[in-house]
């Protein structure tokens, strides 16, 4: 049994991820931005023990250490996409702020206690938006670009004191997540910008038609929290990783 935090798991892969890992017999520390959605996923789920973290705060990060993880998956995530000519800097910032720099956080308060144990691993979430971009996607790509560089470095890094570091980039998976991004760009352009509304439609086309069963993703998380290796990137459905050239 290994004691395993996940953030952001009020909902989409994180809550799949809680509610598949607990099954399998591990302790999990189910982790959520508000107080409301952890009351809502403790009352649905009390095999789980549920805590409100925002990983944007510095009190709740302090939770860490006392909870000592021997697994840290961070998947919360905040999606913002739209022109790069208009979105405004502090949705930007925002983005970032939670998956980027909430990241690195969590992760930095995890490390400590993995290096005095001389094992643990972290379960970076990123996406196939991490390696591929287009019109409309930048917002998000550009934080996910940076999670591919933070997990390859920390990987390296953390090897020789025997903490393993992975990601998993998922395509377009139906966890509600896709929708509230690609509907949420319509805000950001101007009325009679044909180009934008045409790049928007272009868009939303290729990210929600099709999507997929996220308990793929949820499996997928369980199985590399349980695994004795992992590779650097797990990319998800299998086979997408070639229709990108990776």
């Amino acid at each position: 049994m290994k004691t395993v935090l996940i953030t952001g798991a009020g909902s989409g892969f994180g809550k799949g991820a809680a509610i598949e890992l607990a099954a399998r017999g591990h302790r999990v520390v189910a982790t959520t931005e508000t107080t409301a959605q952890a009351e809502a996923l403790a009352a649905a789920h009390p095999e789980l023990t549920v805590l409100k973290l925002d990983v944007t705060d510095a009190a709740d990060i302090a939770q860490v250490a006392d909870i000592d993880p021997d697994v840290l998956v961070n998947n919360a995530g905040l999606g913002v996409m739209g022109p790069l000519a208009s979105v405004p800097l502090d949705r930007m910032r925002a983005g970032f702020e939670v998956n980027v720099f909430g990241m690195v956080a969590m992760s930095q308060a995890a490390i400590p206690g993995m290096k005095a144990k001389g094992k643990g691993r972290i379960i970076n979430v990123s996406s196939i938006a991490g390696v591929v971009v287009g019109p409309m996607t930048a917002p998000y790509a550009m934080t996910k670009h940076a999670v591919e560089a933070f997990t390859q470095a920390l990987r390296a890094e953390l090897a020789p004191y025997g903490v393993d570091v992975t990601k998993i980039n998922p395509g377009p998976y139906a966890t509600g997540f896709n929708d509230d991004m690609v509907n949420g760009i319509a805000q950001f352009i101007e009325p009679g910008d044909g180009p934008a509304a045409e790049a928007e439609s272009l868009v939303r086309a290729r990210v929600l038609s099709n999507q997929l069963d996220p308990a793929e993703v949820a499996n997928s998380l369980a199985d590399l929290v349980e695994a004795d290796e992992t590779p650097v990137e797990t990319f998800l459905p299998p086979g997408i990783e070639e229709l990108i050239g990776r």
